[in-house]
């Protein structure tokens, strides 16, 4: 017998995405059911070659649940996550709701998997889409060298903010050829033909609060005494972030071992070739599982510097995924019994 598996924030863009997972890597379903808020009840989402009635979320009774994977926004998880947790159901949230607070894991199972076992309040955090994939790339590195300082631009795709803003890109983009001005409703600033250095508000500090989600959840996933300054950039492309991170550590960086040890990592492809095309770009990454390093090369203004390109499926390895391998490594290491 499988699992019974409630899919919260079905009609999203991650929700669509995490549905086409659970099948794609054959997760251990013996009952799925998708939830969405009460505007979105009724329709209908595809799991397989299955057609699932979205329900309520308001009204729906988790008791008997075995796994919640959540995505409908942090609002509705706050109200949402604890209730289904009561009721003995194990929450894995896509939102910001819970990363930061101390007694929810926040976990990438390539890096910080044993942090499942402190799941106490029975709430795992999926991080940051733009979080995840740098961390990937950076834990193997960090096992060779000690990671101590990172500064990372991103180039972050318009996924990120849901189906709206792939259609404001798509809008926007068809209207620049008929003349037609930009409506502007998802973005601070037209988005088509344009990059905006800013993703979620502004904190006190100048810091924009993507950029801050960054810096504080790589220190709560991979090391506290890692820092870390990033600047966040929304860019015209429909799925796929980017991000060009320099990175320092406390030891010597020896070029072969990084190589190495990036070949050999989980959820990592090294496609490093110093020729014309020989790396990859958001566009190839789009419905791939890996986070892709190119462009890896020593960092000669700092000691022990190296300086990487990396991409990933925002929607699958930034969220999709990880939350489903989450449920996948809670499974391995025993800490999801079935129910029923």
């Amino acid at each position: 017998m499988g699992y019974r598996v409630a899919v919260v924030g079905a009609t999203g863009a991650v929700g669509r995405e995490i549905l086409k997972t659970l099948h794609e890597r054959e997760f251990p379903v013996d009952d799925i059911v998708a939830l969405a808020s009460p505007r979105s009840a009724g329709r209908e989402v595809s799991f397989g070659d299955r057609t699932l009635k979205v329900q309520n979320l308001e009204t729906f009774d988790f008791t008997g649940w075995d796994v919640g994977l959540f995505s409908p926004g942090a609002s509705v998880s706050a109200i949402h996550g604890p209730r289904a947790a009561k009721a003995g159901c194990i929450v894995i949230d896509n939102t910001s709701q819970f990363r930061m607070e101390p007694d929810v894991p926040l976990v990438v199972p390539e890096v910080n998997p044993n942090d499942l076992k402190k799941a106490k309040r029975g709430i795992i955090a999926n991080p940051n889409c733009s979080t995840i994939q740098m961390v990937v790339a950076l834990k193997p590195l960090h096992d060779l060298f000690t990671l101590k300082r990172v500064v990372v631009a991103t180039y972050q795709a318009v996924a990120g903010a849901g189906t709206d803003g792939m259609h404001e890109l798509e809008q926007q983009t068809k209207g620049t050829f008929v003349g037609d001005p930009p409506v502007i409703e998802q973005f601070q600033k037209q988005i088509a033909f344009n990059c905006i250095p800013q993703i979620d508000r502004f904190m006190d500090d100048g810091a924009t609060k993507e950029e801050w989600k960054m810096a504080v959840e790589t220190k709560k996933i991979l090391d506290p005494d890692v820092s870390v300054i990033a600047t966040c950039v929304r860019v015209p492309v429909f799925i796929g972030h980017s991000e060009a991170v320099v990175a320092e550590f406390e030891e010597p960086v020896d070029l072969a071992r990084a190589r190495e040890a990036l070949r050999e990592a989980e959820g990592v492809v090294l496609l490093d070739k110093h020729e014309d095309g020989g790396y990859v770009t958001p566009i190839e990454c789009v419905g791939e599982d890996a986070t892709y390093v190119s462009r890896l090369r020593l960092d000669p203004t700092v000691p022990n510097g190296l300086a990487f390109w990396c991409v990933s499926d925002n929607l699958r390895k930034g969220a999709a995924l990880n939350a489903v391998q989450i449920a996948e490594t809670m499974i391995a290491l025993d800490l999801l019994p079935k129910r029923h």
